[in-house]
């Protein structure tokens, strides 16, 4: 699946999205938001895809909204403003949503600048590797606005709240070296090796059952917000539906073998 505005290739199972707007850093338009819905949506849907690697093309990952459609909402009449706003977040929330809740490993490759909704973006997913060139901020502030693709929800779960209220209060630049301290960056590693590392962590990530996987994140994901009953009651239901699963019953007739194969060499 390609377009002008992503790429979505897929091998042996992992799927490796990547925004294209180089030109404009890969800021997030109207348009490249839709086509890069419709990528998420299939990537979610598709069995045969085990885990996503999203990246961008050029410079930069993703220099957040673009400007342009930041020009047409000041010109909007006023009485228009608000709900085309609200309207945009519906769509800026769905489209990470469907990033966060992929029941399937997602790792985001950073390559280069990623700010605000870029960096929401990068957070959205369930760990970040990035190149030395990579860097991060949640530059909302500059603009008068707050952190609107889930900054407000994911920064501080990975750096604390103290540390997140600093980078958002400020907008700062964070480099990728401070980012690995803080915890905002899980890997780095060189900008040739970025994409060949991320899907073989990919790959890596994704060799379990996708059942468990999918059913595991999906708690996980909540886990803060739940009590340790609650966590225990969805494990529960989680681990019913594991037990029915292919993957758990192959598993565990190739364990009974291996353990009956043992016992009679041993006779």
């Amino acid at each position: 699946m390609t377009t002008d505005l992503i790429e979505l290739t897929v091998t042996d199972g992992i799927a490796t999205l990547l925004l294209n707007r180089p030109e404009k850093r890969n800021a997030m338009s109207d348009d490249m938001r839709s086509a890069f819905i419709a990528a998420l949506e299939r990537i979610s849907a598709d069995k045969a895809i085990r885990a996503l690697v999203l990246s961008g093309n050029g410079k930069g990952f993703c220099a957040g909204g673009d400007v342009a459609g930041m020009e047409r909402r000041m010109n909007a009449p006023a009485g228009e403003i608000a709900f085309n706003g609200w309207h945009r977040q519906q769509r800026v929330h769905y489209t990470q949503s469907l990033l966060h809740s992929m029941p399937k490993p997602t790792i985001a490759a950073v390559n280069g600048a990623a700010s605000g909704l870029g960096a929401d973006t990068a957070l959205a997913c369930d760990f970040i590797i990035a190149s030395d060139a990579a860097s991060f901020t949640w530059s909302y502030i500059n603009r008068g606005i707050v952190p609107d693709g889930g900054g407000m929800y994911f920064l501080p779960r990975r750096v604390g709240l103290s540390k997140a209220k600093e980078l958002i209060f400020t907008g700062r630049k964070v480099e990728c070296e401070e980012a690995l301290q803080l915890g905002i960056v899980d890997r780095t590693t060189s900008a040739a090796q970025l994409l060949i590392d991320a899907q073989t962590w990919a790959a890596e990530l994704s060799q379990g059952s996708a059942t468990a996987l999918a059913l595991g994140k999906t708690i996980l994901n909540q886990s803060f917000e739940m009590s340790a009953e609650q966590v225990f009651a969805q494990g529960s239901q989680a681990q019913g539906i594991c037990y029915t699963s292919t993957e758990h019953r192959e598993s565990v007739m190739a364990f009974l073998a291996k353990a009956a194969e043992k016992r009679t060499s041993k006779e």
